[in-house]
Order: structure tokens, then C-alpha cells, then sequence
């Protein structure tokens, strides 16, 4: 369980960190004004509040293993928000970024 709740956990950070990026994002680039920029902010807090509620206590390894969560919802938000497709180079990068995280946040470590 303690698996599925850190899973859920980086799913809801990529949501509000990209979501918040792109708001701001809208705010600015497409002149879509300051509430947008503001709900940005706010969602960008909430990402690093989540980031805080991961099991594991070390922030260097969440935030490492974020770092290929990061990559890969930032392509999948790219492609269900913008229309953006990726190459194979993109999804194989992707792929191999979420491999570090498992590797990083699941591979069996000695107490």
C-alpha cells in the first residue's frame, strides 16, 4: 500500500506542478493575465506541499525521483492539453526517466 500511496502522491504533484507551470505559462506567454499567474503560484505550492507527504523522508531521493515524474507528465499534459505529440525519442526518454524513479524510490534498500 505504502507503494500505491507514493505513486498516487507523484501523480498528484505532476498535476499541480505542471498544471501550475502552465498557468503561468498562460498567464504570461498568451497574455491570459495575472489570475491565471495567480492560480499558477498557488498550485505550485500545493505541488511542493504533496512533494512533502511521500513516505520516504529524504528529500533529495523525492525530489530526484520526481525529477522522471516530472518528464514524463510534463509530455503526457503536453499531449492532452496542447495537442503536442512525441516522437519515440520523447516516449523512450520518458520511459527510461521512469525507470530511474523506480529504481530510485523502490528498489529494495538494507535499514
Amino acid at each position: 500500500m505504502t507503494t500505491v500511496r507514493s505513486i498516487i502522491l507523484f501523480i498528484a504533484a505532476a498535476i499541480a506542478e505542471i498544471g501550475g507551470a502552465w498557468l503561468v505559462w498562460q498567464g504570461v506567454r498568451e497574455h491570459r493575465g495575472w489570475l491565471w499567474i495567480g492560480c499558477g503560484i498557488i498550485a505550485l505550492g500545493v505541488y511542493g506541499f504533496i512533494a512533502t507527504l511521500q513516505p520516504d523522508a529524504n528529500f533529495g531521493r523525492i525530489l530526484a525521483a520526481y525529477g522522471g515524474v516530472f518528464v514524463a507528465g510534463s509530455l503526457a499534459w503536453g499531449m492532452v492539453v496542447d495537442g503536442f505529440r512525441p516522437d519515440r525519442y520523447d516516449v523512450i526518454g520518458a520511459l527510461v526517466c521512469l525507470v530511474g524513479v523506480a529504481i530510485i524510490m523502490y528498489a529494495p534498500r538494507a535499514s
